[in-house]
C-alpha cells in the first residue's frame, strides 16, 4: 500500500503561478512511490524552516572513486531517526552521455525503465551543467546496481568531486549549417584519453571541458567551462546572394537595416551603392540585393559574433577555412566572481588525424598544469588571476598574442623592470622555433 501523501502547503504554493512547475512532477511520481512522498515532506520542511537537510558523505561503485553524489539525511525525529526515512538516502548517479546529446526514443525509454527497476525514485536531469544526465534519488544499496544496468546499455559513471567533469558538446555537424569542425569527435577525444581524472578525482578543484561548433557556444561553453573549444573561420563570411535577396525583399529596408546592419557591434556591416562596390576588395562579402544596393561585410573588422548569420540562415555563412579558437578560465560565481574564458589559442585547424591530437595534447598539458599549480578548491580561471596569465602561457609554452588581451590598457605608465630579460627568452623562443 503506498505511504499517505504529506501535507505540503508551500510547495502547493508553487504550483499556483502561470508557468509549468516542478512541485506537479514530484507529485505524479509520489502516486506509487514512497520515497517521492518523504522527499516532498523533506522539502516542505525545509521551505518551513529555510533550512537546508542534506549533507554529504562516501557513495561508490566498485572500481570508480567519483560519479556518484551522495546526500544523506540530517532531518531526525524526537528518537534520533530520520524523520523521512524513505529519502534518507537520496543519492544521484552522473551518467555520462552520447557526444551532441543524441538519443533515440527507445533508448530513453530504456533508461527511464531501467532507472525505476533499479530501484531510483523515477527523477531523472537532461542534463546537468556540465552535461551529466542526472538520475537524481536513490539509496546506497541499490546504487551498485543501478550503474551496472546502465553499464550493460553502455553508459559510464560521468565526474564528481575534484575531478575532471563529464563534458558537453552541441549538435553541431550532425544538424547544424553553422558548425565549424567535427564537434563530437573532439569531444570523445579529449574525454576518452583522459578518463583515469574523471573517475578517480585527484586534482585540486573540478575542471570542465566543452566543444561548441560556432560562436553561437550552445553549450555555454565560454562561461562554464575551463577549456572552451569554440568553432569559427578565419576567411570571409560566405554570401547566398539569392537567399540575402528573399530576405530583403520579403522583409524590407527598415528591417534590414534596423535588425541586421545596425545591430552589427563593430560596424562590419554597411548599404552600399551596388554599382560604386568595390568587388575586387578580397576583404568584403557582397550581397546585391537588386534594387541598386548592396549589402557589404568588411570581414576585417567581423568579431564573429554570429548575428547576422542567425538573422539570415543560409543566406549567410561560415567561411571555408575553418577551426577553432582554444579560451582557458571560464566558470560561475566562486572566489573572484563569474569569468569569461580567455583566449590562449586564436585559431587552429581541427580536420586530420593530426590536429585533433594536438588538441588532446593541450587539453592534457593544461589539465597537467591545473594539478600542479592550483590551491585546493581553486578553478582554472582563478589560478590565472593568480599567477598571472603570462606565467600561464610561459608554463604550457605558448607564444603570447594581441588576440589574448581582455581590454586595452588605462594606464600609460609602465614598469621596464625585467624588460632585457623577457626580451632575451622571446629571442631564444623565435631562433628556437625558426631552427
Amino acid at each position: 500500500m503506498a505511504k499517505q501523501m504529506i501535507n505540503t502547503p508551500n510547495l502547493d504554493e508553487l504550483e499556483s503561478g502561470p508557468w509549468p512547475s516542478f512541485v506537479t512532477g514530484l507529485k505524479r511520481l509520489a502516486k506509487d512511490n514512497d520515497m517521492m512522498v518523504d522527499l516532498m515532506g523533506q522539502l516542505e520542511t525545509s521551505y518551513e524552516t529555510k533550512f537546508g537537510y542534506w549533507k554529504g558523505g562516501t557513495v561508490g561503485v566498485v572500481g570508480y572513486g567519483g560519479g556518484v553524489i551522495p546526500r544523506f539525511t540530517e532531518l531526525k525525529d524526537e528518537n534520533g531517526k530520520p524523520k523521512f526515512p524513505e529519502a534518507a538516502e537520496f543519492h544521484t548517479l552522473r551518467i555520462q552521455p552520447p557526444a551532441g546529446m543524441h538519443y533515440t526514443s527507445d533508448l530513453l525509454r530504456q533508461m527511464c525503465d531501467a532507472w525505476l527497476e533499479t530501484g531510483g525514485s523515477g527523477l531523472i536531469a537532461f542534463h546537468g551543467q556540465s552535461g551529466d544526465i542526472m538520475f537524481q534519488g536513490i539509496k546506497t544499496e541499490d546504487v551498485q546496481r543501478s550503474f551496472d544496468k546502465f553499464n550493460e546499455m553502455g553508459f559510464d559513471l560521468g565526474g564528481a568531486g575534484p575531478a575532471l567533469r563529464t563534458s558537453m558538446s552541441c549538435v553541431g555537424a550532425a544538424r547544424c549549417e553553422m558548425s565549424c569542425y567535427d564537434e563530437a569527435r573532439a569531444l570523445r577525444t579529449v574525454i576518452n584519453n583522459n578518463l583515469d581524472d574523471m573517475h578517480r578525482p585527484s586534482l585540486p578543484y573540478k575542471f570542465k571541458f566543452k566543444f561548441s561548433g560556432c560562436p553561437n557556444d550552445c553549450v555555454n561553453a565560454i562561461q562554464r567551462s575551463d577549456m572552451a573549444t569554440i568553432g569559427t573561420w578565419r576567411d570571409n563570411i560566405r554570401v547566398n546572394e539569392g537567399q540575402v535577396r528573399e530576405y530583403y525583399n520579403a522583409k524590407g529596408m527598415n528591417t534590414l537595416v534596423n535588425d541586421v546592419i545596425s545591430k552589427c557591434p563593430s560596424k562590419a556591416i554597411t548599404l552600399e551603392s551596388a554599382a560604386k562596390v568595390d568587388k575586387s576588395n578580397a576583404g568584403l562579402s557582397v550581397a546585391d540585393l537588386g534594387d541598386g544596393n548592396a549589402m557589404c561585410i568588411d570581414n576585417k573588422n567581423c568579431v564573429r559574433c554570429m548575428h547576422c548569420l542567425n538573422v539570415i540562415p543560409g543566406g549567410l555563412l561560415p567561411g571555408k577555412d575553418k577551426g577553432v579558437t582554444i579560451l582557458v578560465g571560464g566558470k560561475g560565481v566562486l572566489k573572484i566572481g563569474a569569468t569569461m574564458g580567455t583566449v590562449v589559442i586564436p585559431f587552429m585547424k581541427m580536420e586530420s588525424d593530426e590536429d585533433f591530437e594536438k588538441l588532446n595534447d593541450l587539453a592534457r598539458n593544461i589539465l597537467d598544469f591545473f594539478a600542479e599549480n592550483a590551491l585546493e578548491h581553486e578553478r582554472t580561471g582563478e589560478m590565472i588571476e593568480r599567477i598571472g596569465l603570462v606565467n600561464f602561457l610561459e608554463g604550457l609554452d605558448i607564444e603570447v598574442d594581441p588576440n589574448m588581451i581582455v581590454h586595452p590598457r588605462t594606464n600609460p605608465y609602465v614598469r621596464t623592470d625585467g624588460w632585457d630579460e623577457e626580451a632575451e627568452k622571446w629571442f631564444e623562443r623565435k631562433q628556437a622555433a625558426a631552427a
